[in-house]
């Protein structure tokens, strides 16, 4: 395989490490749980499984989407070769400081270096095509730098350890997944309806969709900066509802003979049940404890989005037609359970380990299954490169 192959565009080094960091990062947590592995970085485990799933796993797909997708956003050629060699150097070290005992100043300035080239390699994009609309994609992607910063500093630095550095990571990536997912979910539906002549399709953009991304776009910053009070609780639950309703508009339930499509209607479905788990959180943290409604939101919204994306990217970036077999069902399914148990982990005392032990296999086995899957067509293995 020609290492150019490769480095083509940012899908493939990026959905590729996603996978491997998933396996590996959740890995090493279960072997620490048990007492069976020791964690020598800078941060604290807790600290560290935090911030290797938000910034290693999630930050790594976001790379590879917006790597991607900008090129096709802008028609401006898609970032290759050496300068994407070095972002992929940047994201491995940012892993590689926090799992290693190095000074935590050394660590922390390796790995907000991809986050914020990242943002600024597409801000550049954006800005010279006149692309305005994926502005606000640039924002989310500088506060995931921002956030990374500030966990450093609450985790292993100077800061009180507030969670703010953690909680901003989410909201970025929540908002993300609303923003992208509202505009991907309906679209790809609509079009496969299309093809198949249906007469009912998904409802077109209107003032609902603005009101909801707005409302989540508020809640979240309500949210990352009081964690808690009525009102943080009332704007998430308000959010969480106008996610529902923006869903139920959207066929889902017609797309059930297509995994790539009803992943995606069912990690939005997690988005909009995560964000009600939060406004009890922050309403009643006595009865909804913060730490699953998190997962309901990172495990279920974000890592079902962020692998039906990466599958169907791989797919379709590669040249291949949009259908998913039975293998990547089964990749989704995993990530249902994985979801689920972790959830539900958060309520009980008397299963709480071996529920967690039950959702990090079932991640463990969604992402080997994904990487046998979509792993070679990422490593261009096999592909002949494209005619001069």
């Amino acid at each position: 395989m020609p290492f150019s192959r490769f480095l083509d565009r940012g899908f493939r080094p990026f959905f590729l490490l996603a996978g491997v960091h998933a396996v590996v990062a959740m890995a090493a947590w279960l072997l620490f749980l048990r007492g069976h592995l020791a964690l020598p970085g800078p941060m604290d485990p807790i600290s560290w499984h935090a911030h290797e799933m938000l910034f290693g796993f999630a930050g790594a797909a976001v790379a590879g989407f917006a790597l991607t997708a900008v090129a096709n956003w802008t028609g401006r050629p898609p970032l290759s070769g050496k300068p994407l060699l070095l972002l992929v150097l940047a994201w491995a070290a940012g892993r590689l400081g926090g799992a290693i005992p190095v000074p935590w100043e050394l660590a922390a300035a390796v790995d907000v270096v991809l986050p914020l080239a990242l943002a600024g390699l597409v801000g550049r994009e954006v800005a010279a095509a006149g692309n305005w609309r994926n502005l606000p994609v640039v924002v989310g992607i500088g506060l995931l730098g921002l956030a990374s910063a500030i966990d450093w500093l609450e985790a292993a630095g100077p800061l009180a350890d507030d969670d703010l550095g953690s909680r901003l990571g989410v909201a970025a990536l929540v908002g993300l997944t609303c923003l992208i997912g509202g505009r991907m979910v309906p679209a790809f539906t609509r079009n496969w309806l299309n093809r198949r002549q249906a007469t009912r399709l998904p409802a077109p953009p209107d003032r609902l969709d603005a009101a909801t991304l707005g409302l989540t776009t508020l809640a979240l910053a309500a949210w990352t900066g009081l964690a808690v009070g009525p009102v943080v609780a009332l704007l998430l639950a308000g959010a969480g509802l106008l996610n529902l309703l923006r869903l139920a508009r959207w066929r889902g339930l017609a797309t059930l003979s297509e995994p790539l499509l009803w992943s995606l209607h069912l990690g939005y479905l997690w988005l909009g049940v995560g964000l009600l788990l939060l406004a009890g959180a922050a309403g009643r943290p006595d009865v909804v404890p913060e730490v699953p409604a998190l997962h309901g939101l990172t495990a279920g919204a974000v890592g079902l989005t962020v692998v039906a994306v990466m599958s169907r990217a791989t797919l379709g970036h590669s040249g291949r037609p949009l259908v998913a077999g039975t293998d990547t069902a089964v990749v989704f399914a995993l990530l249902v359970v994985a979801a689920i148990s972790r959830v539900w982990a958060g309520f009980t005392s008397d299963f709480y380990l071996p529920l967690l032990l039950v959702s990090g296999g079932a991640w463990i086995a969604a992402f080997l299954l994904y990487l046998w899957r979509y792993g070679p067509i990422q490593l261009a293995l096999g592909e002949r490169p494209p005619p001069a």
